[in-house]
């Protein structure tokens, strides 16, 4: 159960939406809003790990990540001050499943490929073993730390996510599924993901007999001047699991059920399931 931020636009200091605003996802590693446990109440401290990944100049993202929380990390707002990227990722982790460890951390890559996750689902240990069988051989060796939502990146990618993302998503979230049925558990699933190649940032809002789906929300501004006096052709996109300010003006909520692509200042929604 984390909280975390997408962009996709012109370059943007990364420190105008992680560490800045009123409610900012540093703030919300301290005080989230909308991060409930299944029976309602409120999971408000986001404190086992942070991490940022941003595309720049070159087609494969950096990442910065740690396993201390990110409201103590001096080095995050350093880092968030100076980086400007056209893409960028934000997360900050709360652990359902996985040790406290920087190789849990989000976001996670793959060639040009990141994703950063929020959600859970029952009785992972019980599943483990069948999803990662299911993992390419060639990527298996990627997978670095024990949670939940690097095997479903593994999974995605073994499925086709650099050729079709949405599809590949699907039939991952199925894989999971027909894991939890074989091993007769309850069956819950709650998703809240953001992945990216470089170019666009896609999103998906999806639960299964999960009665509080994760949030997520967007909103789409208006270019600003760049230095040089010229103004951009698209917008900029904001994704996030909680608005950045306390009152929550023009973020537009996403829909359960479903897939987002943000690509040149346009944010397309299509049912997932």
């Amino acid at each position: 159960m984390c909280r975390w931020v997408a962009y996709n636009g012109q370059r943007l200091h990364m420190e105008e939406l992680v560490t800045t605003p009123t409610h900012s996802l540093v703030e919300q590693s301290m005080n989230t809003r909308m991060n409930h446990y299944p029976d309602g109440s409120l999971w408000s401290m986001n404190g086992d790990g942070f991490g940022i990944g941003w595309y720049a100049h070159r087609n494969e993202p950096g990442l910065f990540k740690d396993e201390s929380p990110a409201w103590s990390n001096e080095n995050l707002r350093e880092v968030c001050a100076q980086i400007r990227a056209r893409i960028f990722f934000a997360h900050v982790r709360a652990t359902t499943t996985g040790a406290v460890q920087r190789s849990n951390c989000h976001p996670f890559k793959h060639k040009n490929w990141m994703f950063q996750h929020n959600g859970d689902v029952s009785d992972f240990e019980l599943i483990r073993r069948d999803l990662q069988m299911d993992i390419a051989p060639e990527l298996y060796n990627e997978l670095k730390g024990t949670t939940d939502s690097e095997t479903f990146f593994m999974l995605a990618l073994t499925y086709g996510l650099e050729k079709n993302p949405k599809e590949a998503l699907r039939k991952m979230v199925q894989r999971v599924q027909k894991a939890s049925a074989d091993h007769n558990t309850s069956a819950v699933l709650n998703l809240s993901c953001a992945l990216s190649d470089g170019k666009r940032v896609y999103t998906i809002r999806y639960s299964d007999n999960e009665k509080h789906p994760k949030t997520q929300f967007y909103k789409i501004s208006d270019p600003f001047v760049n230095p040089e006096g010229r103004i951009p052709p698209s917008r900029n996109i904001v994704i996030v699991s909680e608005p950045l300010d306390h009152t929550g003006d023009n973020w537009v909520e996403v829909p359960h059920n479903s897939f987002l692509t943000a690509y040149k200042g346009e944010v397309v929604r299509e049912e997932f399931m």
